[in-house]
């Protein structure tokens, strides 16, 4: 094709372009004084606000900010033109729409920015994942970026659904501490009628070629996991856990989390969060009012007792920092989950594998509030986004009409009690659910390590309730290697100890290696394999799986100097919530903890580890930056005044 080819056979009517047309009609609401007091920038704001068709007599009422992480287009008649980049972002438009339409109808101009976001669902086992976690800073900062750059604003609204975009979200709002905020999680797609869900079905691939299903079953299954074309994942992964974080910090209404996307319900969210910011800037209500220490602890309660992705390990500290609040800490995640009971049965791990909407009509977060509330595990006295303490909400909602529709329709619907989904914590004791996560430290991790304990398969726990494995290691050096291994039937072995090293923040952006694990979890012998790796986990991630090794192997840690033939001995009381990761030497060769420490202090790290080829330059700057601010286990975040302290330092040295 040739520039002549493109511009041949030319409409004439095509250059009949106007230079010039009437400007709206209508005048601008300016007073002599804001003429003469006002910046520039204001008085433009109208000028073009009026360009863009809105009525200039209300444009001195009020600016509203909505920004999102919409993606994809879809017309007004619901027929898709390009797709996004996931389910999560596609309809967060039509959430948008709704709020806005509640703004213009109260007399305020809403102003639409979007700062879309990428699908971890998608780049699983690609280079695409090594930006993921990355973006969540970066989208963080343009997002706030976006709001700043409406200086008039009296309210900001956030809408967003899914793994990266709602953390980033999350922590916009929170570094916008003098704004009044509220956030609109976007819901859950909606399960198929017959089929698999958004999780099990990623794991088609490794189960054709462990000959587990068949080509045409494959095929099938794969086209119909969404039965709605928005959402997030109907399993209870990242997305949804970083809902039900937003609402438990109470940035979002009580019942919001979990919605089923499209459906009316879902709807009503939007415009009830977006009466609520015009009520909130009323009353003058700021972000710093909602987020303090106190909400931080009410998150970090409701993650356990919903079992939460271990991704929120990274997610809540950071929304933490972004808002000038104390960062929880290993000890304190560790002794939330040895004092909260998980009482909610969703998927992945159950006990019962419903999809998240059944959580939503179950009651959601204020249902699993009600029993932990008996419990005295929360901060009542907070403030939310409804204007009113958490306290009054909860008395609110163990009456309300809307509690007892919900819990009707679901039983009514399905058959499922939401008794069976929402459990007391007598019943769920009963039904011998642990909590949900344990750190294992040892020599492999001196710095700390995590496992979602709870998704260890019951069946290879021992009577004790303690999870115990030692074995010979293999070890490889990247995820694609170890996902090679899996694929090849009777290279990885019933009884088997993967070891997963180069996957922390600088050898791949820390990327999700939610392939191996769900590869494992849908292998008949998965159960009796244990993975270690320095990189971190899916929230659907199930099974003996260790994340988050610190320190990383590439900034050298232990776990980069383990052999393919060390023995590791496992150990994870998932009663006491206490576990450890130790090498132990060699066949030939027993070594104590202390022993093996000292052997693999004095090894060299393994000499393929490296940071992947395909590693961007932007991932690489992420890596230095949010090691500098403390690394993992301060949530990867971008710490201002540390970073400069070292590049002062930095510049001095070299000045020398």
């Amino acid at each position: 094709m040739s520039i002549e080819t493109l511009f041949s056979n030319q409409d004439p009517k095509i250059f009949n372009a106007r230079t010039h047309a009437d400007g709206p009609n209508g005048k601008l609401p300016l007073t002599p004084e804001f003429l003469r007091s006002a910046p520039s920038g204001n008085i433009f704001g109208m000028t073009v606000n009026a360009g863009m068709g809105w009525n200039p007599d209300t444009l001195a009422n009020g600016d509203f900010m909505i920004i999102s992480t919409q993606g994809g287009i879809r017309r007004d008649n619901g027929t898709t033109t390009a797709v996004g980049l996931h389910n999560g972002h596609f309809e967060l438009g039509l959430l948008m729409s709704e709020a806005a339409d509640v703004i213009k109808q109260m007399g305020g101009v809403p102003h639409a920015a979007f700062v879309t976001d990428p699908c971890d669902g998608r780049s699983q086992g690609t280079i695409g994942m090594f930006d993921s976690l990355p973006y969540r800073n970066d989208a963080a900062i343009v997002m706030r970026r976006l709001i700043r750059s409406l200086p008039t604003r009296k309210a900001v609204i956030g809408v967003a659904s899914c793994d990266k975009g709602l953390p980033a979200m999350m922590m916009a709002l929170a570094g916008q501490k003098n704004d009044t905020t509220i956030l609109i999680p976007g819901g859950a797609t909606l399960a198929p009628n017959n089929g698999e869900d958004l999780g099990t079905v990623q794991t088609i691939g490794v189960r054709y070629a462990n000959n587990e299903i068949s080509f045409d079953y494959a095929t099938r299954v794969g086209c119909s996991a969404c039965a709605s074309a928005g959402g997030g994942c109907q399993f209870f992964g990242t997305a949804g856990t970083s809902q039900v974080i937003s609402e438990s910090l109470g940035l979002s209404l009580t019942h919001s989390a979990l919605a089923p996307s499209g459906e009316e319900i879902w709807y009503e969210i939007a415009r009830n969060s977006a009466t609520a910011a015009l009520e909130l800037v009323v009353k003058g209500i700021k972000t710093k009012d909602i987020l303090t220490d106190k909400a931080i602890e009410n998150a970090m309660v409701l993650h356990a007792a919903f079992g939460g992705s271990t991704n929120l390990l990274l997610h809540l500290p950071a929304i933490a920092h972004a808002a000038g609040l104390k960062m929880p800490q290993v000890a304190d995640w560790s002794k939330v989950n040895k004092e909260v009971p998980r009482l909610v049965s969703v998927l992945p791990i159950g006990p019962v594998n419903y999809p998240t909407v059944y959580g939503f009509m179950a009651g959601g977060v204020p249902e699993v509030m009600l029993h932990l509330r008996k419990l005295g595990l929360l901060h009542e006295d907070v403030l939310t986004v409804t204007g009113s303490r958490l306290g009054e909400n909860l008395d609110w909602w163990e009456q309300s009409e809307r509690r007892h529709n919900c819990r009707t329709h679901l039983q009514a619907t399905t058959g499922v009690s939401p008794d069976e989904v929402i459990f007391t914590p007598k019943r769920a004791k009963e039904r011998g659910i642990g909590s949900t996560v344990t750190f294992p430290i040892g020599n492999i991790a001196p710095e700390g390590a995590v496992v979602k304990s709870t998704a260890i398969d019951p069946s290879v726990i021992g009577e004790d309730k303690i999870f115990r494995h030692t074995a010979k290691v293999k070890t490889f050096v990247s995820e694609k290697d170890a996902i090679k291994a899996l694929k090849e039937p009777g290279r990885i072995q019933s009884g088997d100890i993967m070891i997963v090293m180069g996957g922390g923040p600088k050898g791949t952006g820390m990327e999700e290696t939610y392939q191996l694990t769900s590869a494992l979890k849908h292998l008949p012998f998965g159960k009796h394999v244990s993975l270690i790796t320095d990189a971190r986990f899916s929230g659907v991630s199930t099974g003996a799986c260790f994340g988050h090794v610190g320190p990383e192997a590439l900034a050298g840690g232990p776990i980069g100097k383990l052999r393919d033939g060390d023995i590791v001995e496992i150990i994870v009381d998932t009663v006491k919530l206490e576990g450890s990761l130790n090498f132990i030497g060699t066949e030939n060769q027993k070594l104590t903890y202390e022993e093996g420490a000292q052997v693999l202090a004095q090894r060299e790290t393994h000499e393929n580890v490296g940071a992947d080829k395909d590693l961007s330059e932007d991932t690489r700057l992420w890596a230095a930056l949010q090691e500098v601010s403390g690394g993992t286990w301060r949530g990867n975040v971008y710490d201002v005044d540390r970073i400069i302290e070292v590049l002062e330092a930095g510049k001095k040295t070299l000045m020398k």
